[in-house]
């Protein structure tokens, strides 16, 4: 029933506005009714389950952040920023040096299995931070937590659209998604803040450690498809370079990655620097701080409502272009530090514009790789996203402490021009699915089957039942199919 009362308020709140203007054109009605028609992914029971189990573990999180900065102000008091600063950088190095190689093997391992445990150990991880004592003790139990989440998210997020094949329900499954981060992000603090009038925040992390056994449960109950054969060598080097190497060699990545700094530089300003611009610039209290950090939740759930009907008929591409250049136009408008409305409205088109990326971002990945490398290209995604995440916090931190706001505001509004400009170049816009290519011909050995145009040769009988590995050649030929970086295809074609 909460499933349904959620996708009642979302097709209403995105469709409401639409209905009223069906008079505008034939055209417009046509459109809108095709995105109405799209069957809801939360009817799929399996996927269901699984964005239940997202949302009840972000809540989770969400709680466990505010706990950790009361439990870094009992450890070290004063020092506590410092504290809280170290254990975010841990996380983030976890998450760049983890992700490429838990998405390097991730095919080899059973994936419920693998995201069961990976929940579990979480679950036990978090309740052991009221019992620690010393900073030390802290990070370490931080990096141990990052280092599941880094395992956990990119295979996740690679099973969904397996779940979910049509790209309209997919679109819909990403929006409902960046929703759930939005709601988290707005709805954690005052729900953190209910709590501890009752209990102390140690029972925060009781509380996060009971989301992520629920949401190893489901996961647990969960029907997932069997994973594709990922047609990869052997060699475990190549297997943890794998995703990263495709990802940089894929043009339309490279333009994602350019966007992700973009996003970067306007998340970390609104992240770092709001209570230094609204209780230190601005001189008022926490309630308008809330208020202006709720105004970039707001513009980035807006879009996220929007989105899945305006992705029906305008590619990913130019979106995402919109999304970089409305960060970094609402980045130079910082620039002259306006007062509190002003402010509200810039935060706000800087949720608007990180949302017109993020959300489609998994669409671009998932279009990019072929299904047995999924978890390998979501993998490195979610590293060099992150590492982008962590080159924008040192910069709004170290900026915004040392040169003064303003400066940091048209540093950062640059570096997002920039960044996107670069997108622009890197990511064609001509960027076709299907491309015509030559193969050259080669030998090598890797686990195949034989329903592609890749594998036409013959068998001496001991080979086995497919898919099976044994040293085969592979003739040179020139045909036309989806195009991704996989074993067959190292490099992108030249037009």
């Amino acid at each position: 029933m909460a499933f349904l009362a959620f996708e009642t308020i979302l097709n209403s709140l995105s469709y409401d506005h639409a209905e009223k203007n069906l008079l505008l054109s034939k055209k417009t009605h046509k459109i809108i009714h095709m995105s109405q028609s799209i069957p809801s992914p939360l009817k799929n029971p399996s996927y269901r389950n699984l964005f239940c189990a997202q949302v009840t573990s972000l809540l989770g999180t969400g709680l466990t952040t505010i706990a950790l900065a009361l439990l870094a102000y009992d450890m070290a008091g004063d020092k506590a920023g410092q504290v809280l600063g170290t254990a975010l950088a841990i996380k983030m190095v976890a998450y760049v040096c983890v992700a490429p190689i838990a998405g390097g093997v991730a095919h080899l391992l059973p994936r419920k299995t693998t995201l069961f445990i990976l929940d579990i150990i979480r679950a036990g991880l978090i309740l052991t931070l009221p019992f620690l004592s010393t900073p030390l003790q802290l990070y370490g139990v931080i990096f141990l937590l990052n280092v599941c989440s880094a395992c956990f998210t990119p295979l996740f997020q690679s099973i969904i659209p397996e779940l979910l094949p049509n790209e309209e329900r997919y679109t819909k499954a990403l929006s409902y998604s960046r929703l759930a981060y939005d709601l988290e992000n707005m709805l954690s603090p005052t729900l953190a803040a209910l709590l501890l009038t009752l209990w102390s925040f140690d029972t925060l992390f009781m509380l996060n450690g009971v989301t992520f056994a629920l949401s190893a449960l489901l996961v647990l109950i969960t029907t997932l498809p069997k994973g594709a054969v990922t047609e990869r060598e052997s060699s475990i080097l190549k297997n943890i370079t794998f995703g990263i190497k495709a990802y940089l060699t894929t043009p339309r990545l490279r333009g994602l990655l350019a966007l992700h700094g973009a996003v970067a530089c306007g998340g970390a300003m609104v992240i770092v620097n709001t209570v230094l611009y609204i209780r230190g610039y601005l001189g008022l209290g926490e309630s308008e701080t809330a208020m202006v950090m709720m105004a970039s939740g707001a513009g980035s759930m807006l879009v996220a409502l929007c989105l899945p009907r305006l992705l029906t008929t305008l590619p990913d591409r130019p979106m995402m272009i919109l999304g970089g250049s409305l960060i970094a136009s609402a980045l130079l408008w910082g620039m002259i530090m306006p007062g509190l409305i002003g402010i509200v409205i810039i935060w706000f088109l800087l949720g608007a514009g990180w949302s017109l990326i993020q959300t489609p971002a998994a669409r671009v990945v998932n279009r990019s790789a072929a299904s047995g490398d999924r978890a390998a290209y979501f993998s490195a995604n979610f590293a060099l996203s992150h590492a982008a995440w962590f080159m924008g916090y040192s910069l709004a931190g170290w900026l915004g402490a040392t040169i003064g706001l303003s400066q940091t505001f048209s540093i950062l509004a640059c570096l997002a021009f920039l960044l996107t400009l670069w997108a622009l170049k890197l990511w064609p816009t001509n960027d076709p699915v299907v491309m015509e290519h030559t193969h050259q011909a080669h030998t090598h050995d890797h686990p195949h089957r034989h329903n592609d145009h890749h594998h036409e040769h013959d068998h001496e009988g001991w080979e086995g039942p497919e898919p099976h590995v044994h040293e085969h050649r592979h003739k040179e030929v020139r045909h036309a199919h989806p195009f991704v970086i996989d074993a067959h295809h190292v490099k992108w074609p030249q037009r």
